[in-house]
């Protein structure tokens, strides 16, 4: 009897990518991959551990899917997996753990676990906890199961230490695949008839340290697969994002006007405790290169950290008045949120959750300011949009270059098609 097998994916594109790629070696041995939202005989629920609400929200999965499914295989991977896997082994209804190492091998996991009776008594968990040191294996991962767009995973880990993150510790080092593999995939995404495809990463322009290749010369080998007609990077540090990087992307390529770039704090004295590798003026820099050769219509997605240990009045508001200045299109924006086995756990002045909340909501407010000051000046231009197969409430929607979301009267003909339409 065919089985099936559901994903639960949180956090960030690269688990979205993992997933997708377990989610194809599950169908090739002969699983149903179902939504989430039915019942499955096997549940893989594919953490994240950014914030302590992410840990919460996986367990509150786990347990739910127990409660309704009782009979059925929980298996649990990624990032707070790897952390804390014997907490998450102790709660009721979870089979099988699987740490940053061993991810790959969830399929024969789980089949071994069929194998020796399922939730017989004679049947133990499997839980691999793992050494952070030893996260050295290189997972591969691409989506596409929206026809559109798909996310490749180009790089995995980190090798910096900023003082808030437990990423370094739940990924391991940076790493990479060679540039030769990635073209590899990428041909295959492009014979599935995708059209656009997301690079991402951990630390996505560290990319090279594994393989001594360069992220250039990847964007550049990524350029010319035939079939893909646009790139954009999923995100990538300032300080990393190089002037012939920018350069080379202004000067006629598939990769779109679309920038994600991690800022975290607006303030100099708060990026020092932080522990990031650049200062505002460096940013300030980067935004206004990448303006000068591309145009104000860039859009620029930043994320943003509030309420960091020792964050004063003073220095939300010096961070506040530079998010104003640089003007950019989006802003993700997170409560700081404190891990354990981070230096930031360990200061002092750690600000009280009710100015946290009052901070992201002034900020959600500039968001939601800028967004709509981003939108305006676009109105009247032409833009070639990318549709995409979902339909909602008699609509069909897609992304200009510069990804604004465009909806038009539902017209299947329009799916995985380029038009070009004024905002």
């Amino acid at each position: 009897m065919e089985k099936r097998i559901a994903f639960y994916t949180l956090g960030c594109k690269l688990n979205y990518a993992e997933s997708s790629a377990l989610s194809r070696e599950f169908a090739k041995r002969g699983y149903k991959v179902v939504n989430p939202a039915n019942q499955a005989d096997v549940y893989v629920i594919n953490t994240c551990t950014v914030t302590e609400h992410s840990d919460k929200k996986s367990r509150n999965i786990i347990r739910r899917l127990h409660h309704t499914c009782p009979d059925a295989i929980i298996a649990v991977i990624g990032c707070y997996a790897q952390l804390k896997a014997e907490e998450i082994a102790a709660i009721d209804g979870v089979d099988i753990v699987l740490g940053a190492n061993r991810k790959g091998e969830l399929p024969d996991e789980v089949e071994k676990f069929i194998r020796l009776g399922g939730h017989s008594d004679t049947n133990r968990k499997a839980i691999d906890v793992s050494e952070i040191c030893s996260v050295e294996k290189i997972f591969p991962g691409f989506s596409y199961g929206e026809r559109t767009r798909s996310f490749l995973k180009v790089q995995d880990g980190c090798d910096y230490k900023c003082s808030y993150c437990t990423i370094p510790q739940a990924r391991g080092k940076s790493r990479n695949f060679p540039i030769a593999e990635l073209v590899r995939q990428a041909q295959e995404i492009a014979r599935e008839g995708v059209r656009e495809i997301v690079l991402t990463g951990v630390n996505t322009g560290d990319f090279g340290k594994s393989t001594s290749e360069d992220f250039l010369d990847l964007l550049k080998a990524l350029n010319e697969v035939d079939g893909i007609d646009r790139y954009r990077i999923s995100s990538i540090e300032p300080n990393l994002l190089r002037e012939d990087i920018v350069r080379w992307i202004a000067s006629g390529t598939k990769f779109l006007p679309h920038f994600h770039i991690p800022l975290q704090a607006g303030c100099d004295s708060v990026l020092r405790r932080m522990r990031r590798r650049y200062n505002t003026a460096m940013f300030r820099e980067k935004i206004e290169l990448i303006r000068s050769l591309m145009g104000d219509n860039v859009f620029f997605g930043i994320d943003i950290i509030t309420g960091f240990p020792g964050e004063s009045e003073e220095e939300f508001a010096e961070g506040y008045r530079f998010l104003q200045e640089i003007n950019p299109a989006f802003l993700h924006i997170f409560p700081y949120s404190a891990r354990e086995n981070t230096p930031a756990a360990l200061m002092e002045n750690q600000v009280k959750d009710s100015v946290k909340s009052r901070r992201v909501e002034m900020l959600e407010e500039l968001c939601e300011s800028l967004h709509s000051s981003f939108i305006d000046k676009n109105r009247g231009c032409r833009s070639k949009v990318l549709f995409e197969s979902k339909q909602k409430n008699g609509t069909i929607s897609g992304y200009t270059e510069n990804y604004i979301q465009v909806f038009r009267p539902y017209d299947p003909e329009l799916i995985g098609q380029i038009v070009e339409v004024e905002i």
